[in-house]
């Protein structure tokens, strides 16, 4: 309650944010690091609530391929045991007098040639039930390389942004006052146009005895840019009208807050929008703190160097 009563008062809060206000409904943050949502769904079956083309699109790379590679030889190997249970003397090529571990090789392997229509010709199936699998092995492997191209395609055609945000954000001196501040670069070589950030400060305080969240948008020093080719400080000058008016630096070490970063720019080489989002909670806030340069001028002085591995460095400075 002791907070409450600290709180601006002519700071306005919103209502049309998309996060409820009981604050006993909620668990963690709102917003997790990497931009998703904090939230499990369920109600419905697992299937159900699973895009499988979006996690596809979504994963790791090297996921991505693992499950390709697990698939494949999965597959195969299916395949192999039922060549192996109609009978390897139905498949010409395997001589039936070798070790029975050969044979089922010979067999995995004349399956991997069938599912990807390679068909070397070594091995061929007689036989109706051998040919009848060999003919649906076959038709599975078209619409299954179908579908992993549709998967590549949609993996290197997807937009994406490729922005780094500071670890932390900071409560730096600022025109003789205080601002939070943090920090983001591109880290590959697009280029951004009309980038445009915006903040929402989210705090779970007691309100006539019940916990609630409240929410307030932050207002930035610059909220649009022309250009985003280097390094961004985001600053939010903590004026009168600043929800964090009054906040000392103890206030952010007890304080259930979290600040959600929306950003969106065009990408010309996609020519479209592209966004991305984050957050920072309270305990993630340097009180006292000034962000170290990161760009300079090279040394034949004909470009400058943006050094990505400064984006999270600081110094520790006093402010009041």
């Amino acid at each position: 309650m002791a907070l409450f009563n600290r709180l601006n008062l002519k700071a306005k809060s919103l209502v049309n944010t998309g996060f409820g206000s009981s604050a006993s409904s909620y668990g963690g943050r709102f917003i997790n690091k990497d931009g998703s949502a904090n939230a499990v769904k369920k109600g419905v079956g697992f299937l159900d609530r699973i895009s499988w083309y979006h996690t596809m699109l979504d994963m790791s790379s090297w996921k991505f391929l693992s499950i390709l590679l697990l698939f494949y030889i999965t597959i195969n190997f299916v395949f192999a045991l039922l060549y192996f249970g109609i009978g390897i003397e139905h498949l010409n090529g395997i001589q039936t007098n070798d070790d029975v571990w050969v044979q089922f090789g010979q067999a995995y392997f004349f399956s991997a040639q069938t599912f990807t229509t390679v068909g070397y010709g070594h091995i061929s199936p007689t036989g109706f039930y051998t040919s009848a699998l060999s003919s649906a092995e076959a038709l599975m492997g078209l619409l299954s390389f179908a579908i992993a191209t549709g998967l590549f395609f949609g993996r290197f055609s997807k937009p994406s942004i490729f922005l780094k945000f500071s670890h932390h954000a900071i409560i730096a001196p600022f025109n003789e006052g205080k601002a939070l501040m943090f920090r983001l670069a591109p880290y590959k070589n697009t280029n951004y146009i009309d980038a445009e950030v915006n903040l929402t400060l989210g705090m779970r305080i007691e309100e006539n005895g019940v916990m609630t969240n409240k929410f307030y948008t932050l207002d930035l020093e610059y909220q649009k840019i022309n250009s985003l080719a280097l390094s961004w400080t985001l600053v939010h000058p903590i004026t009168s009208e600043s929800p964090l008016y009054g906040l000392r630096a103890s206030d952010y070490e007890s304080i259930s807050g979290e600040i959600i970063v929306i950003i969106k720019t065009f990408d010309d080489m996609f020519s479209t929008t592209v966004a991305t989002r984050t957050s920072y909670t309270f305990d993630e806030v340097i009180y006292g703190a000034k962000f170290k340069a990161m760009y300079s001028q090279s040394e034949n002085h004909q470009s400058t160097v943006l050094d990505l591995g400064l984006l999270s460095d600081f110094d520790i400075v006093v402010i009041d």
